[in-house]
């Protein structure tokens, strides 16, 4: 599913096909805001058998799940499920019991708290057994969550041991009690924590991914009655190169759809560069002049990204 970043004669952004602006976490335990997720607007909707199911529910839970993907009309959306972690009780049978009854139906596996190359292993492997008995007509993608640690601390180990993986998404929250932060004191001007707090990890994460041909995935915004600090939270993440982010509400979705799709400004910018080089690559000059701005084959790099990316969002 990946492009080819280790091609020296494509221009083409290393990011995976399938478009993630925007994933939608959905309580695989709630009926209902499953119904209303089919027709979200999200890129993703992830069915979430781990954090948002209670110990209680999470076995039941697991019927909702291929319901839904058996029964509902997803029309464009990626169809993906959270299992539970590798060594819990409930991670193995969340996806042989979805796999069996609606495999056909899932595009995407996300799991949670790995912390080493190994819990990507284990399910890659599962899915792989599944795929094989069941004569899946397609390979089932993975995307895995940076919210550990020690999976901070291997990230480029991990985002490289495995050719199922699609994409990383950084966890802050589970990440926060890994790392022993403050969390009480987030947010709290006189707690004299300079700058984003998140910076390293959300960079550390986004260089790994790009750096192996994967997406990159930024976390979750709490609060969903603050469209403008998502949109700010989202569109820092973007600079720094996510192609897309989670969102826990519906009212998220839009925001995360925009931020993650360049803008009119930009695809003219791109086009006006591009054009720019073009012109002087064919005049046999190896770098072009638009508008008093230099355009060689580096910089190339980012303006075609930008209409690439334009044409995948629909905007172009």
């Amino acid at each position: 599913m990946k492009h080819r970043p280790d091609d020296p004669e494509s221009n083409e952004d290393p990011m995976t096909i399938r478009i993630r602006r925007s994933e939608l976490a959905t309580p695989a335990s709630n009926w209902k805001m499953i119904e209303k997720s089919a027709s979200s607007g999200a890129d993703l909707v992830f069915l979430d058998l781990e954090d948002a199911v209670a110990p209680a529910k999470k076995v039941e839970s697991r019927a909702n799940v291929i319901r839904a993907l058996n029964e509902l009309d997803w029309g464009h959306t990626l169809r993906a499920m959270r299992c539970n972690d590798a060594p819990s009780l409930w991670g193995a049978d969340d996806v042989r019991e979805v796999v069996e009854a609606a495999g056909q139906n899932l595009d995407i596996l996300i799991v949670p708290k790995v912390k080493e190359p190994r819990d990507v292993w284990f399910f890659d492997t599962l899915l792989h057994q599944l795929e094989q008995k069941l004569g899946l007509d397609h390979q089932i993608g993975i995307e895995i969550l940076i919210e550990e640690t020690e999976a901070l601390a291997r990230v480029e180990e991990i985002a490289g041991c495995c050719p199922r993986l699609e994409a990383l998404i950084l966890g802050v929250g589970d990440l926060s009690a890994s790392q022993g932060i403050r969390w009480g004191l987030i947010g709290d001007p006189n707690a004299g924590y300079p700058g984003d707090l998140w910076h390293y990890a959300r960079n550390r994460m986004i260089v790994a991914a790009r750096a192996n041909g994967l997406d990159a995935i930024d976390g979750p915004f709490p609060n969903f009655r603050d469209p403008e600090g998502y949109r700010k939270e989202a569109t820092e993440g973007s600079i720094l190169g996510c192609v897309g982010k989670w969102a826990i509400h519906p009212n998220q979705i839009d925001i995360a759809n925009d931020v993650f799709a360049p803008t009119k400004e930009e695809i003219e910018k791109a086009r006006k560069m591009c054009d720019a080089y073009n012109a002087a690559e064919a005049g046999g000059a190896g770098a072009g002049d638009a508008g008093g701005i230099l355009v060689d084959a580096a910089t190339l790099r980012l303006y075609q990204a930008v209409l690439d990316r334009a044409e995948r969002t629909g905007r172009l």
